[in-house]
């Protein structure tokens, strides 16, 4: 007990400590969790051993995968896996599951006929999708057209590999397992039904709601029950833990369809200040260092593989469909990318062939370190990916060519365009992904450096955005303040030197409250004024 409280300890302050480390980074180029995972291998039992990982340290670390999934199954939405998008994303998992057999076929260390080599097939199909969540939020793309392809995408890339977990890496036979899923799927979905009918019995309803915001803290409670009951029917049934928890997270969104800010932000408090941390630095003290450096090609030839069979699928499909103009080309790069991004299936499936004895440590290592640099690299390229787009190289290299003595300025220039773009971006967005095909004649007019064109034309879009949203009587009152504060924001950092009008906002916002809108509140300012009528 002793050294599992130490051990605690010691993931405590790695916890605290990688956050700080995070935000030194320029741009969030590198996700915390690489840092969490790196500083794991470092503390772990294979490098300085202030870590060792026994049964308490395993259970609070599968609490964590827990909440990382229930999260996860929590933020989709049924209609983005059952819309275009979302059966083109199934359709795309099963053509990557097929390259992905052929490639462990043609593979000699591996066979399809054992549970290693079929273990090796699920973890090349794998999306990270709940090792993503975190990372979308940091750079806010939750609710863009990137962040819902990725999530469309990305679902089934954890969806499937966990049901073909259950059906192909386990001891009994398919038909037994295919049962076994079924039953489990039944009583996810009983589940499901009684736990919606408790919430719309008014007693019940009542008691909870009433405890939510006090000590007894119910809908929490409840939300724990719900993950933890459904993790442990996971085990029961032999299934791994991740399906339960998956489970979890749907049924919540189905219980409450609109969701709730309130208990959004207690979950994130209980998941990611304590449980999710811990899941990943003991995932990273798992990794044998010493193994990895024996084996250096192997890793280089898992991520190329991760890249040919699961990046490469996903942005031909998003190419090829009748909605391949909602997204720009390095937008599908981008996209292609973050679905690339693989770890906690990857340990998952590595620990099963282990414990059947199929796969080695050395290998297994290999391939969780593999899934470990994809959550740094994947995310990192995608987001070169977009700077390096708004950079527009080649214009670049010709307007140097051209102007070689100015070539700090043009470097400083097209750095300020970068970001210029990359805030419009987001406002846009976030606010009205329809307005987002307006800024790419934007963004090809600033590139090639057009005379009729400066900085100038984006600060007047954002304007547009944000007087748009100014009129939206829809809005809460902390939507149209988070909208107005980003937008000014962004005005500010452009220096522009024709900078908008001062705005009333506590003013504005009692007249939203009021029902009316921006032009009745101008029209009574004017009359007051006398300048209303002649």
């Amino acid at each position: 007990m002793e050294t599992e409280l130490i051990s605690l300890a010691v993931i405590a302050l790695l916890a605290c400590i990688t956050p700080l480390l995070a935000r030194a980074i320029p741009h969030k180029l590198i996700p915390e969790t690489v840092f969490l995972l790196f500083a794991g291998v470092i503390c772990g039992p294979h490098l300085l051993g202030w870590i060792q990982v026994g049964d308490a340290i395993s259970l609070l670390s599968d609490l964590g995968l827990g909440f990382l999934f229930l999260l996860a199954g929590y933020e989709i939405d049924p209609k983005n896996l059952s819309n275009y998008q979302g059966k083109r994303g199934f359709v795309t998992w099963i053509f990557t599951f097929a390259i992905a057999v052929l490639a462990v076929w043609a593979w000699p260390e591996f066979s399809l006929d054992g549970i290693d080599g079929l273990a090796v097939v699920i973890a090349l199909t794998t999306t990270a999708l709940g090792t993503l969540l975190p990372i979308l939020k940091e750079r806010n793309l939750m609710d863009t057209p990137i962040g819902n392809a990725v999530l469309s995408y990305g679902t089934w890339g954890e969806l499937c590999p966990v049901i073909a977990m259950a059906l192909l890496l386990s001891t009994r036979t398919t038909i037994q397992s295919m049962i076994i899923l079924v039953m489990f799927a039944l009583i996810a979905v009983a589940v499901a039904l009684l736990s919606s009918r408790l919430k719309n019995w008014d007693r019940i309803s009542t008691a909870v709601q009433e405890g939510a915001e006090t000590t007894q803290q119910t809908v929490v409670r409840a939300t724990v029950l719900l993950m933890v009951t459904l993790t442990a029917l996971s085990a029961v049934f032999n299934l791994d833990i991740v399906l339960g928890a998956f489970a979890a997270g749907f049924i919540l969104r189905y219980i409450i369809p609109q969701g709730s800010k309130s208990l959004e932000t207690k979950l994130d408090g209980l998941a990611f200040g304590f449980f999710i941390p811990l899941f990943f630095i003991v995932s990273g003290s798992n990794i044998d260092i010493h193994a990895v450096g024996d084996r250096p090609l192997l890793l280089v030839f898992f991520i190329v593989l991760l890249l040919l069979i699961r990046a490469l699928p996903v942005f031909i499909a998003l190419s090829t469909g009748k909605h391949k103009h909602d997204l720009s080309r390095s937008a599908r790069i981008t996209v292609a990318l973050y679905c690339t991004t693989a770890l906690p299936i990857i340990v998952a499936v590595t620990m099963v062939a282990q414990q059947s004895g199929a796969m080695s440590n050395e290998i297994a290592s290999v391939l969780v370190c593999a899934g470990a640099v994809t959550v740094f690299l994947m995310p990192a390229l995608a987001s070169i990916t977009i700077r390096i787009s708004d950079t527009h190289l080649v214009d670049l290299a010709h307007e140097v060519s051209s102007k070689p003595a100015d070539l700090p300025t043009i470097i400083k220039s097209r750095a300020e365009l970068v970001r210029l773009l990359a805030k419009a971006r987001v406002l846009i967005d976030k606010n009205d992904p329809d307005l987002a095909a307006r800024i790419e004649p934007l963004v090809a007019k600033l590139a090639h450096n057009d005379e009729d064109s400066d900085d100038r034309d984006v600060r007047y879009f954002i304007q547009e955005v944000r007087d748009r949203y100014r009129e939206t009587k829809s809005l809460s009152k902390e939507q149209l303040k988070k909208i107005v504060s980003e937008a000014e924001q962004a005005e500010k950092e452009m220096g522009a030197n024709e900078p908008a009008a001062p705005y009333d906002e506590e003013g504005y916002l009692e007249v939203i409250a009021k029902g009316e809108d921006a032009s009745t509140k101008k029209g009574k300012e004017e009359g007051n004024n006398g300048t209303g009528s002649n």
